[in-house]
């Protein structure tokens, strides 16, 4: 074993409001002997990924709380260095979870080897990891996407946001058109995404740019955002519209008795409106097939995409928290 002992990340508090550094911990440990049917995995990608946020206060999420002390389970990919597991052998690459350097695993929860498609494979924990399925089985299953029909997506220059309005395109919609925070993200989504247009929900003339681009409303609203996202579209939705609640990156930090309100629920009768919330591992089996199918468009330059990169584990805690300033620009990683 090239060293014996691993680092990680722990929840020192639990967070109230935005989350800071100093709310996590570095701590290091021996890495413990593996007894049968165990697995060691070096870390070589760890995820920043706003949901984690859900978890890091006490009230329940869609998930469990984490205890304070608690290692911060964000997505991970890797490569097995020892194993005494019947499935797995050293040297395979693993998609796993883990805020740390080293995960000892007993091969069951989310754990599956990474196939060989061709792609880099930090990819595997954005664009074909669990962002590049919300947006894949957000479309099929959730909004159930029809040709010609016109869609909406918020926060659209991130990962989720960004594949989604991609295939979106690829699959027919009749037009897409992303919100964004900043002009350089914007011309990312039209000019190297094929959005049809985005707007920037930063410049003084959102409010007006937003009423003009949904004078024709929306079949679709894919949302990232949160409740004054979706209560803004709720108006010029179209008749039998589908609203995917995918994420709530502006509500994460904020009580449930502060979090802004729906009020528009009246359109949801006159124009028989359906919202559903999506937990995206209720497609875990059909997870290989559509990764298989979207490497191949990632392959073939139809479907693009952006990372941010740190080094270190111990960029993580920093690397998490930028997500809810509006500083990331792609998929946020810590190589390890």
């Amino acid at each position: 074993m090239a060293t014996a002992e691993m680092k990680r990340i722990v929840l020192a508090r639990h967070i109230v409001g935005a989350p800071t550094p100093d709310d996590f911990r570095l701590e290091v440990l021996p890495i413990p002997a593996l007894e049968d049917g165990q697995l060691l995995i070096a870390n070589r990608f760890i995820s920043c990924d706003p949901g984690t946020r859900s978890r890091l206060s006490p009230g329940a999420s869609y998930a469990p709380p984490l205890k304070a002390g608690a290692m911060v389970d964000g997505f991970a990919v890797g490569e097995v260095v020892e194993s005494r597991h019947p499935k797995f052998s050293a040297g395979d690459l693993v998609m796993g979870t883990g805020w740390a350097t080293h995960m000892v695993s007993n091969g069951r929860g989310y754990l599956s080897k990474v196939p060989d498609l061709g792609v880099p494979l930090s990819l595997w924990n954005g664009i074909l990891g669990v962002p590049g399925m919300t947006a894949w089985f957000g479309l099929k299953r959730v909004a159930n996407l029809a040709a010609g029909e016109r869609v909406l997506v918020t926060s659209a220059a991130g990962p989720v946001g960004a594949t989604a309005g991609q295939l979106a395109k690829l699959w027919g919609a009749g037009r897409v058109v992303g919100i964004a925070g900043g002009a350089e993200k914007c011309r990312w989504l039209t000019e190297v995404c094929g959005f049809d247009d985005a707007i920037d929900y930063k410049a003084p003339d959102f409010e007006a740019r937003f009423a003009e681009a949904s004078a024709d409303g929306w079949d679709v609203l894919f949302d990232n955002v949160g409740n004054a996202s979706i209560d803004r579209a709720l108006p010029v939705m179209r008749m039998k519209g589908r609203i995917v609640v995918s994420g709530q990156v502006a509500d994460y930090n904020l009580t449930p008795e502060a979090a802004p309100g729906i009020h528009h629920t009246r359109e949801f009768i006159g124009k028989r409106l359906r919202m559903e919330g999506m937990v995206v591992f209720d497609d875990l089996p059909q997870f290989p097939a559509a990764q298989e199918q979207l490497a191949e468009l990632i392959r073939d330059g139809k479907v693009a995409y952006r990372e941010e990169i740190f080094d270190g584990l111990a960029s993580l805690p920093e690397a998490f928290c930028g997500l809810f300033s509006g500083a990331s620009f792609g998929r946020r990683l810590v190589r390890v």
